[in-house]
């Protein structure tokens, strides 16, 4: 039976590809959970991929993955430096949580150096594109 991880992605991700292309890069969200999907099958990880703009519905799909899933991979994007929110959802899920950014936070404004996710997350992957959601099935598949 394989592991369930849940990939939730926030704010503007949806855009991912056609956003800012010098800092987030030309794939798109569809082709990272392609990516995944491929990398989790590999790995004997079944994936659950989730996109959206609104705080309050990440923090249901939060709440949906402590009934369901082994662990979750998050990139909270803006919402990783305002959301107390998502960390105290977080704080209710018992599984590992790996934080995941496309861009280096630290090499960016200053606004985004903190995030509140990096206080409840085993580990963090910044600045590596989308390299960083593959890596994190790694940690899962150990």
């Amino acid at each position: 039976m394989s592991k369930l991880i849940y990939v939730l992605n926030g704010p503007n991700l949806n855009l991912l590809g056609k956003r800012q292309p010098e800092i987030y890069g030309h794939e798109t969200l569809a082709d990272v959970q392609k990516r995944m999907e491929e990398k989790g099958d590999a790995l004997g990880l079944e994936i659950a991929f989730f996109q959206s703009n609104h705080e309050g519905e990440l923090v249901d799909i939060i709440h949906q993955a402590r009934e369901q899933a082994a662990g979750i991979v998050i990139n909270p994007a803006a919402y990783s430096h305002t959301s107390v929110a998502i960390l105290d959802a977080l704080n209710t899920f018992e599984g590992p949580v790996v934080e995941v950014h496309i861009s280096n936070i630290h090499k960016r404004e200053a606004f985004r150096h903190h995030s509140y996710v990096s206080s409840r997350a085993e580990g963090v992957i910044a600045g590596l594109g989308t390299l960083g959601y593959v890596l994190a099935l790694d940690y899962f598949a150990q």
